[in-house]
């Protein structure tokens, strides 16, 4: 059971991180390709890749805990 949650974390931690990246490399594209459409903006053209990158931070933490809690049950309870 450990290992398929363990698994199932580690799916979502790594779509997280190519979600984060994907959205990035699209918005540094559109930047590039029309700049004039994040001129008339107040904030800045990376401010939808750091609202991403929090998002990103808040689930990969939080998986993160969750793999570190699982690790710790498992060795109190003697399962490796």
């Amino acid at each position: 059971m450990t290992e398929r949650i363990n698994r199932i974390l580690n799916i979502i931690m790594g779509s997280t991180v190519g979600v984060l990246l994907g959205h990035g490399i699209y918005v540094y594209w559109d930047y590039r390709t029309r700049p004039g459409l994040y001129e008339m903006q107040s904030a800045p053209w990376y401010t939808s890749v750091l609202v991403y990158g929090l998002a990103a931070a808040c689930v990969l933490i939080l998986c993160f805990i969750i793999k570190l809690y699982i690790r710790k049950r498992g060795i109190e309870k003697g399962i490796s």
